[in-house]
């Protein structure tokens, strides 16, 4: 499986107002982040590295207690077990991000 049709993949809540549809390999996971306006994620941590880029809309995110406000085209990266948090912005945001490990919790 080469080639990856997101409309083929059932989408799972993450938090209320929040959804992801995911694809994984090996040694990582790829997930397609929606969420709708001032959705918030409370603070959180998880073994895996995330690697994100934001593709429409705004993100304000808060990794290791540093908070940033990310538009389309800025990339973040959360360690693993560092703590985050995150508040889509006043019109949502969409985002495409990278896990690695594969976090087993988001393959459905």
């Amino acid at each position: 499986m080469y080639m990856l049709d997101l409309k083929q993949r059932a989408d799972k809540e993450l938090v209320p107002g929040g959804r992801t549809r995911t694809f994984w390999g090996d040694k990582m996971l790829v997930s397609r982040v929606s969420f709708a306006p001032d959705v918030v994620v409370p603070e959180h941590t998880h073994p895996h590295e995330q690697f994100g880029v934001i593709l429409t809309g705004d993100l304000e995110l808060t990794v290791g207690g540093e908070t940033m406000l990310l538009r389309p085209g800025d990339m973040y990266m959360v360690p693993g077990g560092v703590p985050h948090s995150a508040k889509a912005g006043p019109e949502g945001f969409t985002a495409a991000e990278v896990f690695s490990p594969v976090r087993d919790d988001l393959k459905y």
